[in-house]
């Protein structure tokens, strides 16, 4: 028998916390909109939003919020999101910015630097920040290049992220021509096992 009061609870917390991180993504957006500071949102949420341009109801859940910056501008970025209630750490060298003093890094708004690896062993630098479309509040990072971040990374939400995008048809076999031998070799590896 289920418990109905601890079914609707659960319903609730998770509505609620996908509600909390699109409040975060639009927050963080708004406020370097306000101050005209160069970005491009990334990860799950940049994912989500070319999905959605296909088909919304296969769009992803994400727990935090990542943005693509110019280094240049990090101390700006940190002074405009300080503005709209964040508090920025930086750990493991990792930029992070936690939603107030009590925020928790996993759901925080995560920054990578443009132009730059990732990690040393990546074979690619992130995108840049001029690479993006404008989307209703924010920018988002293009479809190419976050392919290209996405296939750079390759980490299992990496994968999965580009086979929701090959599911819904943004990327295909005719992509393989337009990457590097690298990462054309790992598209392909998703093509062929869509199921993972």
């Amino acid at each position: 028998m289920v418990n109905v009061d601890f079914a609707k609870h659960t319903s609730e917390r998770m509505f609620r916390a996908v509600e909390l991180v699109r409040e975060r993504l639009l927050r963080a957006t708004a406020a370097l909109n306000l101050a005209d500071i160069p970005y491009a949102v990334i990860g799950g949420n940049a994912v989500g939003t070319w999905v959605s341009t296909v088909d919304p109801g296969a769009i992803r859940n994400t727990v935090d919020v990542d943005l693509l910056i110019n280094r240049g501008d990090l101390p700006r970025v940190i002074e405009a999101l300080k503005n709209a209630g964040f508090v920025w750490r930086h750990v493991a060298g990792i930029e992070i910015f936690l939603d107030g003093p009590e925020g928790r890094a996993s759901d925080g708004v995560h920054v990578l630097f443009a132009n730059e690896k990732v990690r040393p062993t990546y074979s690619h630098p992130a995108a840049s920040v001029e690479q993006f479309e404008q989307f209703a509040e924010y920018r988002v990072i293009g479809l190419e290049p976050l392919v290209r971040m996405k296939l750079t990374s390759f980490r299992d939400k990496d994968r999965t992220h580009v086979r929701d995008m090959i599911g819904v048809g943004l990327v295909d076999e005719s992509w393989l021509t337009r990457l590097p031998a690298d990462l054309a070799a790992r598209l392909k590896e998703l093509i062929d096992t869509p199921d993972g």
